[in-house]
This record gives structure tokens, sequence and C-alpha cells, in this order.
């Protein structure tokens, strides 16, 4: 599949930054993950009134004056479904992107790396519901929505991962493959049991936890005034020094938790920070598709 970047500047800034990471990532691996449209040729079988003339083999036709059809199996089998988190917590921005508008490019670079590979890709965004849905598709028309919907997107709203992703368990197709971008701002517990509901529907599961370097690294040393991204009006002044200790302590015990039980679940885990290129989660993901094809 080509998507011709005149096209693609026509609809905006993420289509050319899809393209431009993708590409550029590319000739950083010197490895394409393109693989092409292709089919494996099955068998031969006796033409009926009804099939499409155009699976005609016209070639045994010459031969044996009889009509046969080509039967294929199509190797272009995956469905991929990219969750992402829009609610408030996701619009944090210290000194670099802000992780929604990261979460964004990495959503839009993987959209348009897998409907190169003709995967089908599809769009939930949320925050304590369901803002968009947008179901797995394969074509170049498709890109464009997809990005146009993530394009639209602002992070607003309470965190509640764990009711959506319990429900999205159920509803989506079993067998895909499901990407979560997220930071994670969930109870640990009630976390692990949505993934593990994904798991035991049989997805396959990408968890690209994306974090801010001030979230990993809580470098404040003056007095600071913390407000709620998510909770209207609530905020606290806090001397970083006198909880720096117990907030890396605590911060770092759940990532690494999250980490190894996603392990265990046979989820594949990546940190990604937003001060590090977004071509980290393109690697990421293909290797899980190198693992699977």
């Amino acid at each position: 599949m080509h998507f011709d970047p005149t096209s693609l500047a026509k609809y905006g800034r993420l289509a050319l930054v899809a393209r431009t990471l993708v590409e550029g990532f590319l000739t950083g691996v010197h490895k394409s993950p393109y693989k092409g449209y292709s089919v494996e040729f099955a068998e031969h079988r006796q033409y009926y009134p009804g099939d499409e003339i155009r699976h005609i083999d016209w070639r045994v036709y010459g031969k044996t004056d009889r009509y046969y059809i080509k039967e294929y199996e199509d190797e272009t089998n995956l469905k991929a479904h990219l969750l992402v988190d829009a609610s408030g917590s996701m619009g944090y921005q210290g000194r670099h992107l802000s992780k929604f508008a990261y979460a964004q490019q990495v959503a839009a670079s993987l959209a348009y790396l897998m409907l190169c590979q003709r995967d089908a890709v599809g769009l939930v965004a949320h925050d304590t519901r369901v803002r968009q849905q947008i179901a797995p598709r394969a074509s170049a028309k498709h890109l464009l929505h997809l990005l146009r919907a993530l394009e639209g997107l602002r992070p607003r709203g309470e965190t509640s991962l764990a009711p959506i992703w319990h429900e999205l368990a159920e509803r989506l197709p079993r067998r895909g493959l499901v990407v979560i971008l997220s930071d994670c701002f969930e109870q640990l517990a009630p976390l692990l049991r949505a993934l593990q509901h994904l798991r035991y529907q049989r997805h396959e599961v990408l968890l690209l936890h994306v974090l801010a370097p001030e979230e990993i690294e809580f470098p404040f040393t003056k007095r600071t005034l913390f407000r709620s991204l998510e909770t209207v009006g609530q905020q606290r002044l806090v001397d970083p020094q006198q909880w720096r200790q117990e907030y890396l302590r605590n911060f770092q015990t759940f990532c690494l938790q999250l980490r190894d039980q996603a392990g265990r679940m046979q989820i594949d885990y990546q940190l990604l920070r937003t001060d590090e290129p977004v071509d980290r989660a393109l690697g990421a993901y293909l290797t899980k598709r190198q693992q699977t094809v």
C-alpha cells in the first residue's frame, strides 16, 4: 500500500508526522516491515456457477478445456485495535510533548505502519467512557479517517481504565492485537485484572506505558503547586524534597510490578518517555510483529 505524501498533506500535521517517523525508522533499522499484500496458493477446485470468473485459472483451462478455480490462503490476518487513553492526566506536559500528543504520534505512526503491511487497524479513545471507536479496516482511506479522529481528540475528564478495558475485552472480536497507549494511572490490582481479561479473550496485548520524565524522576526542588488535570479545583502546595524519596519508591514499585505482572501474562510491556524519540514505539511494535509472523 502506498500513501502519496501530497495526498497526506491535505489531512493535517499528524499524517505527515506519521509518514516521516515511519520512514525515518525504517531507514534507521535498514529492515523493512513492508511485506506487502501476499497470498499463498492453496489448491485448484472445479468451477461452479456463481464462482467469480476472475479466479479461473486460464492456463489450466487451456490445457484441459475445463474451468478450475485457484484458491488461496490469505496471509493478511491481523486485526489491530489502538486503545488511546484520552483522560485528563494524559494532558500533562513538562518540557517536552504532552503525554497525549506523544501518544497521538505513536498511534498515528503505528496505524501508518500496520496499514502499509495490509493489517486492519481500528481505534478506541476513552476517558471514563468510550469517546471514539472506529472498527478495524485495511485501506489508505481508512488511515486518513483514523488520523482525523486522533487529531480531533483532546485529553479531558477523569481516568477509568479498568472498567473500560473490561468492557472492551467483551466487545472487541477475539484474537486481535490490542495496543494500549496510556499512563496507566489506576490502582494496580484492577488494572491487572482488566489486562488479564483481555488476554482471557485471546487478544495479543502490547502495553505502551507513556510517561513524562518529570513523573519518572520527580526533579522538583522548590515548593511547587500541583494541580489535578482530572478534578477541577483540586490542588496542593508541596515541598518536593520532603516527599521525593517516598514518591520515587512508590512510583518505581508500581512500574516494576506492572511490567513484571504484564510479562507473566505474556503481554509485551514498553515504557515510553516523552523525551525520547517516537521510533522506540515503532521498534516495540515491529519486534512484536516479527514474533508473530
